[in-house]
């Protein structure tokens, strides 16, 4: 295989964001989707009839048994999107049979699996890659270029909230479902892992799984950061807000036009010495609220770009198995504290 040639792609798993990898590659240039797998035979007949019109949809084969569709010679990599507890087997499964993997947030249910299944790719010299999208998201990344370039001066304190009536799940919690998100997002930002964790959660919806979550994580230099996750909430909000010593951002993918605010505001303890709290001051920075203008592409089609790319060696994977072991240990640390009424965790 040479740089450059179509790569051929499957997906397993129909479901949500099964559908929306199959629409998205039936698009692309640079991949030939090849085949589609579903224990529901009648997931996969809807999913090839609403493709039938792409390049695509007339030759795609369609299978019930992920192992059957490993079998195919002509497949280069496959598309994960099955429930959390089938993701170990089914990307071992994959591995071994020399497929590129990219797999569905969380990466497995385990940090003992998520460490086997990294191990793995490496010693098969194969791509493993998790899908944490907004690691491809366009604000993000313009976010995580203003924090390189100093504007934000020092980092206080990053938090975030998630939170919508539903989707509500079974397979995992709410913290699983949707705090991967903003843990990936605050390790990409601050560029290291939390160095300790405190959470609390409850169910108030169903007895099994929690549904409502409030996280704290500790990062290097004093640094912050805050979670809240709720499928209770009646306010969908999808917001990341950054303060520093200089700036203020705010990321709010809800919104269609405004995906970014910086307010050029901030404030600092004076570096003059102080006899007492009397003579202690701040100095505050006031300043303008920009809305900047940027291009805002389709982060999944940002992410299988980036797949493809790193499949031809072109790059490394920001979302590799690595990653994703980081980000599985956090949550297992999170789960720790929540059952220990918030006691604080050390990673």
């Amino acid at each position: 295989m040479f740089i450059g040639e179509k790569k051929n792609l499957a997906v397993i798993g129909c479901g949500y964001w099964g559908r929306n990898y199959i629409r998205l590659l039936s698009q692309m240039y640079n991949v030939n989707l090849i085949a589609i797998c579903d224990r529901d035979k009648e997931q996969l007949k809807k999913n090839k009839t609403r493709i039938l019109s792409s390049q695509s949809g007339p030759k795609l084969k369609l299978f019930t048994d992920f192992h059957e569709l490993l079998n195919l010679e002509s497949l280069d990599a496959v598309v994960i999107c099955t429930s959390p507890d089938t993701h170990f087997e089914i990307t071992k499964n994959a591995l071994e049979a020399g497929k590129h993997v990219l797999v569905e947030k969380p990466m497995t249910l385990s940090s003992t699996g998520s460490k086997e299944l990294a191990g793995l790719a490496g010693n098969k010299g194969l791509t493993l890659m998790v899908g944490h999208i907004f690691l491809y998201n366009s604000a993000v990344v313009q976010i995580k270029e203003y924090i390189e370039q100093g504007k934000f001066g020092q980092i206080y304190y990053i938090y975030s909230k998630r939170t919508n009536l539903g989707p509500i799940r079974s397979d995992v919690n709410v913290i699983w479902d949707l705090a991967p998100h903003d843990i990936s997002i605050f390790n990409y930002l601050m560029g290291t892992q939390p160095e300790w964790v405190s959470a609390t959660a409850s169910s108030f919806l169903r007895d099994k799984n929690e549904d409502v979550g409030f996280i704290t994580m500790g990062y290097p230099n004093k640094t912050i950061t805050h979670i809240h996750v709720s499928w209770a909430d009646p306010h969908k909000e999808r917001e990341v807000v950054v303060v520093g010593s200089n700036q203020r951002v705010v990321f709010n993918d809800v919104s269609q036009t405004e995906k970014i605010k910086i307010y050029e505001k901030g404030v600092t303890a004076s570096k003059e010495e102080f006899q007492d709290f009397d003579d202690f001051q701040m100095v505050i920075r006031d300043g303008e609220i920009i809305i900047p203008a940027f291009h805002m592409s389709e982060p999944l089609r940002e992410e299988v770009n980036h797949f493809v790319s790193c499949i031809d060696g072109l790059c490394v994977s920001r979302s590799d198995g690595y990653n994703g072991l980081a980000i599985v240990r956090i949550l297992e640390a999170i789960d720790q504290s929540v059952h220990n009424f918030g006691k604080p965790i050390y990673l």
